[in-house]
Parts: C-alpha cells; structure tokens; sequence
C-alpha cells in the first residue's frame, strides 16, 4: 500500500518596500485623523472670529461648556468657561461669532432657562434691532427660569384646590343646599301651576291668574268695541263739522256767518265814519245856536224891559183914565 503524499507549500516571495508601505499608510492614516479634526474644529467655528460675551447668574445648574447660545432659535453663540466670581456670582463665557454678533444690541435681554423635560438652553432677544450694538467683553445679567421651580407651588395649588372642591362637595355644603333648593324650584315648575306658583309662592295665587287673564283678555274686547264706537263718533263730528255737498257741514255755515258779521260790521262802521261827520256838523251847529242864544236872551231882556215900560205906562194911563179897557199885550 502506498503511502500519502502531502504538498508542501511554497515560499511567497517577498513584498518589496514593505516598511516603506507601512510607514505610508501610518502617515495617510495620521493625516485622515488630523483633517477630520480639522474639518470638525472647522464646522464648529473654532477658527471663526468671535468675541466674547460674559452672562452674570446667580446659578449655573444644567449649564454645560460647548452648549449653545441661541437667537430665534438658530445657535450664535457657544459657552467656552464657567467661573465663579469673588462676589459668589457665576460668570458665563460664550463666544460669539462676529458673523453673527450683529443680532446683539445694548438693549438685549438674555434668559437661562431649565424646562421639566429636555436640557438648560440660553436664548437671546433683541427686540430693537436699530439700538447700538453689544461690545466685546460686555457683562450682562441673565435671568433664570425654572419651570421645575414651580412644581411645588403648582402642587400646593391643586392640592387647595382639591380641598375647596372637597368643601364646595361636601354634605351640607353651600352648593348642596343649592342643589336642594334647584330641586325644590323643579319641583314646583313640575307642579300644578308651574312657573306661576313659582312666581307668586302660592298655588292660589297662580289660580287667580287665568281668571284675572280672561278679565284683561275681556277688557280688551272691550276696549276695542269703545275705540270703534270713539272712531264712528269722530266720524260723524267731523261729518257735522266739515261736511260738503248735501252734507254740509257746521263750520262751513259758521264760516258763512262769520263772513256776514263781518260785513255788517263793515257797513256799520261806515255808518259811524258818517256819524261821526254829523255829529262834528252837530258840534258846530250846537256852538252857533249856543251864541244865538245868547244873543237872544239880551234881546229878550231888552224886550221885557219895553214890556215892563209900557205896563207901567197903561197903569199909568188906568190910574188917569177910569173906564175898563182890554190892556193885554201878546208878545211874539
């Protein structure tokens, strides 16, 4: 039987320059190494031009080198040191890139704040971008927010809370016996009567108001029937009054009248025009006979003394002569 054979392997022949390969890869290796630091030193902004913004705080829990500074969302800013002041104040650099220091003016206001879920985050707000803008190396206050600082009073607020709806729930509490009575007026509304014996508080009273409703429906008929009757009666007065036609009126017959007094004042105050004449020609005539009778009462005194004389003289004549004889003198 005859025995196995095994092949040997043959010798691989040498590489050439091995070291000088190795060594090559060593230093393409270091450079890859070296520029991918570079390039990520680079993306960071480490090479960018920046200047330097100092936040004063009272805390500096949740703040972190190399966290960013952000406005309006978008970052400008990173932390580079935290320091803590002789005045026990904490002192926060940031970097801020000069490409981007121009969203910061003297009248920003920067804020730390630290939410219940996710990390501490700085904001800045500017609110007048046309203010002069933040030097390098200004310090400036940061106010601080805490929305985990608030959870103990937010618990102490829903536990009274709690405790005033136990008080307002409560058996015999004001809101029960406002349930009650809110259940007693329903009652009632359900009740004979209904919102009326809700109203008035007696169910006899509400019984009086159907009876006092047809009495006002009743009134109202009434009332109409007397409006009729009042507008029939104003008809037939203004027919009366201001007829026309075979309808005539009495005002028309007044106005009539009232046209013939009228004329007859007229007439009667020509009458008195014409009276008034007279009775000035009577005036004159009344102040000539007045001076003629004057005259003639001279006259008739001269007359009666001629009467007299001559009386005296037949007396004379009687007394010489003694036979009877008719001696009586007719005046004119």
């Amino acid at each position: 039987m005859d025995e196995p054979t095994h092949d040997t392997p043959q010798a691989l022949p040498p590489v050439a320059h091995l070291r000088l390969k190795a060594v090559a890869l060593l230093l393409f290796t270091a450079a890859l190494v070296v520029g991918s630091a570079l390039y990520l030193l680079y993306a960071r902004g480490a090479f960018e031009a920046t200047q330097r913004l100092v936040l004063v705080a009272d805390d500096s829990e949740g703040v972190s080198v190399g966290m960013d500074m952000t406005f309006s969302g978008f970052p400008i800013g990173r932390v580079r040191t935290i320091d803590l002041a002789s005045d026990g104040s904490v002192h926060i650099a940031v970097d801020v890139a000069r490409s981007e220091a121009h969203w910061l003016r003297e009248t920003s206001v920067f804020t730390l704040v630290r939410g219940i879920v996710g990390g501490t985050t700085i904001k800045a707000y500017s609110g007048v971008l046309s203010d002069p803008p933040l030097a390098d190396g200004a310090e400036r206050p940061v106010i601080r927010g805490d929305a985990g600082a608030e959870i103990p009073q937010i618990l102490s607020s829903a536990r009274q809370l709690l405790d005033n709806l136990n008080l307002i729930t409560a058996q015999g509490s004001e809101l029960a016996a406002t349930l009650t009575e809110v259940r007693t007026l329903a009652e009632r509304l359900n009740g004979p009567g209904g919102a009326m014996t809700v109203l008035l508080g007696d169910s006899t009273q509400a019984r009086k108001i159907p009876a006092l409703l047809e009495q006002t429906a009743r009134l109202v008929a009434e009332s109409r029937t007397l409006m009729a009757r009042l507008d029939a009666m104003g008809a037939k007065a203004d027919r009366q009054l201001f007829g026309q036609g075979d309808d005539a009126g009495l005002l028309p017959e007044v106005r009539a009248s009232v046209a013939q007094v009228s004329a007859l004042l007229q007439d009667a105050r020509q009458t008195l025009t014409r009276v008034d004449a007279v009775l000035a020609e009577a005036q004159a005539v009344g102040r000539n006979a007045r001076e003629a009778t004057t005259d003639l009462g001279a006259l008739r005194a001269d007359v009666e003394a001629s009467v007299r004389k001559v009386e005296g003289l037949l007396d004379e004549l009687k007394r010489k002569w003694p036979f009877a004889r008719d001696t009586e003198l007719k005046l004119p």
